[in-house]
């Protein structure tokens, strides 16, 4: 026979499992909410994006069991990179975009410096001059020095997001770049395979609205995204550079929703662009 202390123990047992069920299957919903919405809002950044991001990424107003047990707060992962180099972000702003002086018939390379180790990236100056000539213009002043990479999706849409010397999703260089190479071959099906570098910006794909609103914010494929072929295609990662996206991305972001911080702190040393 089943004592009264048993039988109490096994009502909250089964009070617990009914709130379990209750989460995750409200986080399935989230999660089916947000792979309809991840390729809209992803990459639009800059001049709003972070109160974009975080109202659509939200629980849609559920509210709390004030009855649930708290959970056990998950252990932030390690740090896996090393301390950001001395220095600081030049505040540099630009009143328009640099004069188109990139030879579309030569090879040029980006290499980030990061914290969390080099990155290099083929860029395609034949298919996206006025984008690598930008980045030629900009690295050269020094603007991507000591920036951090703020941030980090993973689901439907997989990237490492940087270029903002503000950190918050609101930084640009003070001018804007056309939008280019949007019918490569490699985004057929709606898909920016992983090694995929390309602009982020503010093109609202419901409204039509915000073409060649690229600045200086790029986003970095570390796993095939899904995304509509709205933003410009640019360079390629080669070397190491997967590895350490892959990195990176194994060390999660803040929210733990798939959308967030980097837990891994990201931080361009420097950036150089070289000719060959």
């Amino acid at each position: 026979m089943v004592s009264q202390e048993q039988r109490r123990k096994q009502l909250a047992r089964e009070k617990f499992l009914r709130q379990q069920e209750r989460r995750e299957a409200a986080q399935r919903r989230r999660r089916m909410r947000n792979a309809v919405v991840a390729g809209a809002l992803a990459v639009v950044v800059a001049g709003g994006a972070v109160s974009y991001a975080a109202g659509a990424f939200d629980d849609g107003g559920s509210k709390k069991d004030d009855a649930a047990p708290e959970a056990t707060p998950s252990k932030k992962p390690d740090d896996p990179c090393r301390k950001a180099a001395p220095g600081k972000v030049k505040p540099l702003s630009f009143k328009k975009e640099p004069a188109l002086t990139v030879d579309k018939s030569a090879s040029y390379a980006m290499k980030l410096s990061t914290t969390c180790g080099d990155i290099d990236i083929d860029l395609d100056a034949a298919k996206a001059p006025h984008t690598v000539n930008s980045f030629d213009f900009l690295v050269d002043k020094g603007y991507l020095d000591h920036t951090r990479c703020h941030r980090l999706t993973s689901g439907t849409v997989n990237v490492l997001q940087c270029g903002d010397p503000k950190g918050t999703g609101e930084g640009d260089p003070g001018y804007s770049l056309p939008d280019e190479n949007l019918k490569d071959e490699r985004l057929r099906g709606n898909v920016y395979p992983a090694g995929t570098v390309a602009m982020a910006n503010r093109y609202n794909a419901q409204k039509k609205q915000g073409r060649d609103t690229g600045g200086s914010q790029f986003f970095l494929v570390y796993q095939d995204s899904q995304l509509p072929p709205d933003y410009t295609p640019f360079g390629t990662i080669s070397g190491d550079g997967m590895k350490v996206l892959k990195k990176i991305a194994a060390a999660g972001e803040s929210s733990g929703q798939g959308d967030g911080t980097p837990n891994a702190t990201v931080v361009i040393d420097k950036a150089t662009v070289r000719k060959s």
